[in-house]
This record gives C-alpha cells, sequence and structure tokens, in this order.
C-alpha cells in the first residue's frame, strides 16, 4: 500500500493567498474583461485542487459549471424560495440551492 506525500503547511499558505488574489482580481476584471475573471476562477480552482485546499465561503462565489464568477444582478439572479436560497448563473442557466434561516 502506497502512502500519499502530503504538502506542508507553507504550501498551503501560500495557496490560499494566491486564491485569495485570484477571486480579488476577477471581482475588479468581470465588468470589463468577464474572460479574464473566468479565467482568474479557474486558475484558482486548479491551485485549490493540486494543493488539498478548501475554497470555503468562495465556493458560492463561481459557477462550478462555467466557472463564471457569480455577481446578482451581473452574472446571476438570486431568489428565496421556502427557506432556499436559489442562485441562477445567467451565463450557462444553472441553479444552486443552499439553505438559510
Amino acid at each position: 500500500m502506497r502512502t500519499q506525500a502530503r504538502r506542508p503547511e507553507w504550501q498551503k499558505a501560500i495557496a490560499k493567498e494566491r486564491i485569495d488574489i485570484l477571486f480579488n482580481l476577477a471581482k475588479k476584471e468581470i465588468k470589463k474583461h468577464p474572460d479574464r475573471a473566468k479565467r482568474y476562477v479557474e486558475l484558482a480552482r486548479k491551485i485549490g485542487l493540486r494543493y488539498n485546499v478548501r475554497l470555503g465561503k468562495a465556493k458560492r462565489d463561481f459557477c462550478r459549471n462555467c466557472f463564471t464568477l457569480l455577481l446578482p444582478g451581473l452574472t446571476s439572479q438570486t431568489r428565496l424560495e421556502k427557506g432556499k436560497m436559489v442562485i441562477k448563473c445567467l451565463k450557462c442557466q444553472k441553479k444552486y440551492r443552499y439553505l438559510y434561516k
């Protein structure tokens, strides 16, 4: 049986910083350059997968189908339905449902 090598904590910390930087850049660029913002989100997700870093709340900030950054009114539509928040991506029409109290 083969054991999997773990990444050092300093590499994970750097990966988290880079993911935050990429999401901030994507939020700045979404209006003028939506393709560039989409690429930033793809890169952030790849870094998270490679270094086994969770995206946390940022996971809700992009469409996992088309990697578009979800900003209410610009690239997404948000509705409240019976204890659920429904976020719809306006690019690919995918819906995400989250519970709220």
